[in-house]
């Protein structure tokens, strides 16, 4: 297994508290990047640009990353373009939220 695929699967841990499904399913990760010295750029958004969760999300997935046996750094960036939508979830978000 590759280190992108561990992380990948690492992050379906990572819970957004306010609707209880992870944000790999939630669709909030645009990118991951990995470099030489295994240090990480996670690229990803939240539901909203006001989500009184930002902090904890965000720390959440540096938490969860940094578990991980060979990581360097670990940067997360929040960004608002492309904007989130409903249509980035999973089939699974949607069934677990009740959404067609």
């Amino acid at each position: 297994m590759t280190l992108q695929t561990q992380i990948e699967a690492a992050l379906y841990e990572v819970i957004d508290p306010e609707l209880g499904v992870n944000i790999m399913d939630l669709g909030l990760i645009y990118g991951i990047q990995i470099d030489d010295d295994n240090n990480v750029t996670i690229t990803m958004t939240l539901t909203t640009p006001g989500c009184p969760m930002h902090d904890t999300i965000s720390n959440g997935v540096k938490y969860r990353v940094g578990q991980m046996d060979g990581i360097g750094e670990i940067d997360v960036n929040i960004v608002w373009e492309p904007a989130w939508s409903p249509a980035n979830m999973s089939d699974h978000a949607k069934d677990m939220l009740g959404i067609g």
